[in-house]
């Protein structure tokens, strides 16, 4: 019951804290912080909320949530006889775990499918430039700039971005995919899409994922500018802001106009750094929140 109660309390944290945190200012000082932040929210919130109706469905063996469904599915007697709402809260304890999980792997796969279609059309479609090697060059008119996230990936640029971009606005941008690469951008925004999936409705889920969109895109535009000026990254996105640039194909990650302002203020004008002692206190209380809950899960309260 203990155990039910503690895990039910964790989620209700976890959802008032990431509708709070939607509203923070301080993301953007440190976009890679946040991104940590978020996912711990993410994790340890699905991992409660599914966890207090697992933890109460199994409380009549007197062990732990998961002791509890091991002895479930292992055909074992509980230690008192099952009642109606510790079945209803069996079956929307399994329900709920199963449609996360379902829609993690359906998003994934679905991503999979459409980066392996993109990279045939861009043999068909796209070519190697010998000055910018590793890059493939589109042939299309609009400007466009993106990355394929994966093992095998790959970054693209139009003919219509090598026409808008000077030399060095072309290596900010790339420099800018390249951190998407590197990073797994990709990974990061997974799961928040899965759960977009899982609940459409609700508002928070909603702005937590454009949150972590411009959070990825910032962590990648401070990546980009160890290897070029933050200047030249911000024209580069005021040109593709006003020129109408093409949008990002399904499953990629790429520069579009969502944002662009936001990033370029913040690229010209950088606000100072968190703290350091702030910086400690969010890290201390994503590792908290990514270990309380599943230590929930294995004892008996």
């Amino acid at each position: 019951m203990l155990t039910a109660a503690a895990l039910a309390a964790l989620a209700m944290a976890c959802a008032i804290g990431s509708w709070r945190f939607t509203t923070a200012k301080w993301t953007s000082r440190a976009p890679r912080l946040a991104i940590i932040l978020w996912q711990s929210l993410g994790v340890s919130w699905g991992l409660a909320t599914t966890g207090a109706m697992l933890a109460w469905a199994v409380e009549p063996y007197g062990v732990g949530v998961l002791h509890g469904l091991i002895a479930f599915v292992g055909g074992r007697s509980p230690l008192e006889p099952y009642d109606a709402l510790h079945v209803l809260a069996m079956i929307a304890g399994l329900t709920a775990l199963a449609v996360l999980i379902v829609v993690l792997l359906t998003a994934g796969v679905q991503a999979l499918r459409a980066r392996r279609r993109h990279r045939m059309l861009l043999s068909l479609i796209a070519h190697d430039d010998p000055g910018m090697p590793g890059v493939r060059v589109l042939d299309h008119p609009s400007a466009a700039a993106y990355c394929v996230p994966g093992l095998r990936s790959q970054v693209v640029v139009s003919e219509g971005a090598l026409k808008l971009l000077s030399e060095d606005e072309l290596k900010a941008v790339l420099a800018h995919e390249a951190a998407h690469v590197r990073e797994r951008h990709d990974l990061v925004l997974l799961p928040f899409a899965a759960l977009r999936r899982a609940l459409p409705w609700s508002k928070v889920v909603c702005d937590a994922q454009a949150q972590v969109e411009l959070l990825v895109e910032m962590a990648a535009d401070d990546r980009a500018r160890r290897y070029c000026s933050p200047r030249r990254l911000a024209t580069a996105l005021l040109r593709f802001g006003t020129a109408g640039a093409m949008p990002t194909p399904h499953g990629m990650l790429g520069v579009h106009a969502h944002h662009v302002m936001a990033r370029v203020d913040r690229l010209i004008k950088p606000a100072p750094e968190l703290a350091r002692s702030v910086r400690y206190g969010f890290i201390a209380l994503s590792v908290t929140l990514v270990t309380a809950t599943p230590f929930l899960w294995v004892i008996q309260l």
